[in-house]
């Protein structure tokens, strides 16, 4: 059936047949389509670097005997989330920290504090990692809208011109209706591939969020355990 449509009719030709109204929908729906492929990409770099950073930023942590250890080799993984958390952590124990009745053992005034200070961190890493996912979220769910209403204007053009004909039959309107078709055809492509990345990067950032948790837990039970 579709090669009965668009026999003698190639895509591109669809396309500047259409009207203007059409062509300027097909337009935004290539720039939601560039778009959003920009930030895909951008995107897959980006957590894959994450990804890489967090586990080099783990095993330096643990393998470390001291905070300043991690403090002073933590820039070869700075890409990583912890890390951010961590010099965050970090920065607020050295503000509070001081000795102890003996003078030698050092103390924190208040973990609470730190607390605080990691799980701000962790929110503000959370949300860079979360920038530009919205422009995925409405191309997932304007585009297909915009296609549909760039079809149906189409249909009512190619049925406006079948009324004005003497004979109708479906050759004369299955061009017509081929050239709208197309706006619903961009519409999906556009948004097919914003869902996908969509719930893929929101998947990869829930988790990043729990090893987040994980570690600001961690962290905060070294600090407890040895400076309170």
């Amino acid at each position: 059936m579709i090669f009965y449509l668009l026999e003698g009719s190639s895509f591109l030709d669809l396309i500047y047949n259409s009207g203007l109204l059409a062509k300027v929908v097909l337009f935004i729906l290539l720039i939601f389509s560039i778009a959003s492929w920009a930030i895909i990409f951008k995107k897959l770099l980006l957590f894959r670097k994450v990804e890489r950073a967090n586990e080099i930023f783990l095993e330096l942590f643990r393998k470390s005997k001291k905070l300043s250890e991690v403090y002073k080799n933590s820039h070869i993984c700075a890409e990583s989330p912890l890390t951010g958390a961590f010099y965050a952590g970090y920065r607020e124990v050295n503000a509070q920290i001081s000795l102890s009745a003996d003078g030698k053992t050092p103390k924190i005034k208040n973990i609470s504090m730190v607390e605080r200070s990691l799980k701000k961190a962790s929110l503000t890493e959370i949300a860079a990692l979360e920038k530009s996912l919205t422009w995925l979220a409405t191309t997932a769910s304007a585009s297909p809208f915009i296609g549909l209403f760039g079809t149906v204007v189409g249909i009512i053009d190619a049925f406006e011109g079948l009324g004005k004909l003497e004979s109708t039959s479906i050759q004369a309107v299955a061009p017509g209706i081929a050239e709208a078709l197309v706006a619903t055809a961009f519409g999906l492509f556009a948004a097919v591939p914003a869902v996908i990345f969509y719930n893929y990067f929101l998947s990869k950032i829930k988790y990043i969020s729990t090893l987040l948790d994980d570690f600001t837990t961690e962290l905060l039970n070294l600090i407890e355990k040895n400076l309170t």
